[in-house]
């Protein structure tokens, strides 16, 4: 159904683009392009659950811990069952609760951004902001741990390996568009 006073497509009921992958895959900021070329509203996980919380997530992470944090994570999540046609930037450890990909399946479609640790590393540029990512080799346990996660409760996969931002947009685009998504 096509709202002439918004700008966008919007489906009947939840119909969600959820962004997941590990940090520094680029969800935030595709999640927001996207939103502004299509006119589709997007949201940010971490935002909401920092704004819920008056606090940033490394703040969260370090004065109440991430159980608290990934609690918050579910709630904001939960919230969104009462929007439609979001784009939703997730935060990287999302995929830690199964409730949570039930939860995302049944508002709408999971997009991986996939890529290596590399990928993921070169992309950071303010690690401290980053509590779950600790040094390279914690960062390494956290990705192995999570990248079966990421895969198992995906609905489609982009590559973000070897690719400039302008290339995942452009090919993500392209795969919502084909998709009926945007």
């Amino acid at each position: 159904m096509q709202d002439g006073t918004q700008g966008y497509v919007s489906h009947e009921g939840c119909d969600h683009v959820f962004f997941i992958g590990f940090l520094g895959a680029g969800k935030s900021t595709l999640a927001r392009n996207l939103g502004r070329l299509f006119h589709r509203p997007y949201v940010d996980t971490d935002t909401l659950v920092e704004r819920d919380l008056h606090s940033t997530v490394a703040r969260i992470f370090a004065e109440q811990g991430e159980p608290a944090f990934r609690d918050a994570e579910t709630q904001a999540l939960r919230r969104l069952e009462s929007e439609s046609s979001l784009l939703v930037s997730c935060g990287g450890g999302i995929v830690e609760r199964p409730e949570n990909a039930v939860l995302m399946h049944r508002m709408g479609t999971i997009v991986y951004l996939k890529g290596d640790l590399d990928d993921s590393l070169r992309q950071i540029r303010h690690p401290e902001k980053r509590p779950d990512l600790g040094d390279r080799s914690h960062a390494a346990l956290v990705f192995s741990r999570r990248q079966p996660l990421y895969v198992g409760c995906c609905d489609l996969t982009v590559s973000i390996t070897g690719r400039t931002f302008s290339e995942v947009a452009d090919a993500t685009a392209s795969l919502l568009w084909e998709k009926g998504l945007l």
